[in-house]
């Protein structure tokens, strides 16, 4: 089955109009992307935050009529804040595995691979995690989650409870209870990221040791382990409760922080945390510390 693709560039005011508008054309997806090169690395927990120059994307079934949709979309906004029109057929695929063939196994502290449906390794001494991630973020070839497996690959996580703050794909909760721990609390603002925690758990046979929650359905508990890989803003503004979450003596592993970034975050949780250097992979960096 084929496709009916849209795209068209438009400001920042005009974008959510006009995915709205698409949406309501029978639209089965929308998508934005970035129409020139302005990064936005710290939105606001639950803000969707969206470029000046914005692409919409709007994906329709074959069917559809691309004059009417063009015309409809022409009658309804100035044609002047509609740049760069554009429709093409797209043809249909596997498109939650199409990112897979830039997806390898990866091996971390020579301890722990991690690796995708039908690339296991299984070696002596190592553990394997088989990952999928779907919808959401987290399959280990970013920096921010590479620190983070890197520091789970390298301890002794033998019986201790671990909390994954901002789960994602749920990644470090099932690499942190392969690797030995009794049992890991994954917390996330995202249900599909819960779904995929769920199903990346099941997939290593390791889902009666993970409990899945969203942020108000989650009970404070204390852990040996808290691990939250998120983004600096989140992490300063959360401090108090990420670190009430840590028992007296245990560990604290922060991640999603650009380098410039790493004294004010350390700065948030200097009362109660005392960190190791910053460890840095290209422009990010890994706090890892212990509970006074």
């Amino acid at each position: 089955m084929a496709w009916q693709q849209f795209s068209v560039i438009t400001n920042e005011d005009t974008a959510p109009l006009l995915a709205d508008f698409f949406s309501d054309a029978g639209a089965v997806s929308v998508t934005y992307m970035d129409a020139e090169d302005q990064p936005i690395y710290e939105p606001a927990i639950g803000e969707t935050v969206i470029w000046h120059n914005t692409e919409v994307i709007a994906l329709f079934e074959a069917d559809t009529a691309p004059t009417k949709i063009k015309s409809l979309i022409h009658s309804h906004f100035d044609a002047s804040l509609l740049q760069n029109w554009r429709h093409e057929q797209v043809a249909d695929q596997a498109w939650e595995r199409a990112w897979m063939e830039f997806y390898q196994p990866m091996k971390f502290a020579d301890r722990l691979w991690v690796c995708p449906t039908g690339q296991e390794h299984y070696e002596a001494d190592c553990v394997c995690l088989t990952l999928d991630p779907g919808l959401a973020f987290g399959t280990g070839t970013h920096p921010t989650t590479a620190l983070c497996l890197q520091w789970l690959a390298s301890q002794d996580l033998t019986g201790k409870i671990v909390v994954d703050y901002g789960c994602g794909s749920g990644i470090l909760a099932v690499a942190a209870v392969l690797l030995g721990a009794k049992a890991a609390h994954a917390v996330d603002i995202d249900p599909q990221a819960l779904t995929a925690t769920r199903d990346n758990a099941a997939k290593n046979k390791v889902a009666d040791t993970i409990h899945c929650y969203l942020p108000e359905h989650f009970i404070p508990i204390q852990a040996d382990v808290v691990i939250a890989n998120i983004l600096a803003k989140p992490l300063i503004e959360l401090s108090s409760a990420i670190s009430s979450l840590v028992s007296d003596g245990g560990q604290l592993v922060l991640s999603g922080i650009l380098a410039e970034q790493a004294d004010a975050v350390m700065a948030a949780y200097a009362s109660s945390v005392t960190f190791a250097p910053p460890i840095q992979q290209e422009d990010w960096v890994r706090l890892d510390g212990k509970k006074q």
